[in-house]
């Protein structure tokens, strides 16, 4: 059962992050305010929730969110600045657009770069803890894959459409065939004898 407040005094902004094990595409962040009696019960980390219902749950939150803000930041500065700084601006992007200014971030994960001065609590597995931080990481998610499924118009041979850029034996089949592309992060070591670990 995920919560709707982690406190109730401050406004709260949940804020997650997708695509940041991915070889390809940017990384996006969403941050979400959601009113006090929010509930979906499908609502969940967007990794548990199948992709028709992820897709629903999308209209339901943009519908129901006191304020929400996606935004990415792209494979070439990925590379420049690196994924976990890119994540970070990613979310700090997020943040800048919402209508309504937090008073408090929740983050999913175990680090982050302040935000001016909003403080933040860094939340383990928070994306199934608490209703904000779930909605951010279903926001993110789709608004990622709606991307890779544009891409993949493009290079249809890397299988974007089934594995959204992550690291699966298909796509990593196709980089040693076709070898990279304009979205792959160059950054990352995408090679199969790379990604091998000898035992």
């Amino acid at each position: 059962m995920l919560l709707n407040r982690y406190q109730q005094k401050f406004i709260e902004a949940g804020c997650d992050e997708a695509g940041r094990g991915c070889l390809a595409g940017p990384v996006f962040a969403a941050a979400v305010i959601l009113p006090e009696n929010f509930y979906h019960e499908f609502l969940n980390d967007s990794k548990q929730v199948p992709e028709p219902k992820r897709n629903e749950l999308r209209i339901f939150i943009e519908t129901n969110a006191l304020a929400y803000a996606v935004a990415k930041i792209d494979q070439e500065e990925i590379d420049q600045i690196n994924i976990l700084n890119a994540s970070f601006k990613a979310m700090h992007l997020a943040i800048d657009q919402l209508q309504i200014r937090p008073e408090l971030l929740l983050i999913d994960g175990n680090r982050f770069k302040k935000y001016q001065t909003t403080p933040h609590e860094c939340i383990i597995k928070g994306d199934g803890k608490y209703t904000s931080i779930a909605a951010a990481s279903i926001l993110a998610k789709t608004y990622r894959d709606e991307y890779m499924l544009n891409i993949h118009q493009e290079f249809p041979h890397y299988c974007w459409d089934k594995n959204k850029g992550y690291g699966t034996v298909v796509h990593r089949n196709a980089i040693k065939q076709h070898g990279m592309c304009t979205h792959h992060r160059k950054s990352f070591q995408l090679k199969e004898q790379q990604l091998t670990l000898p035992l």
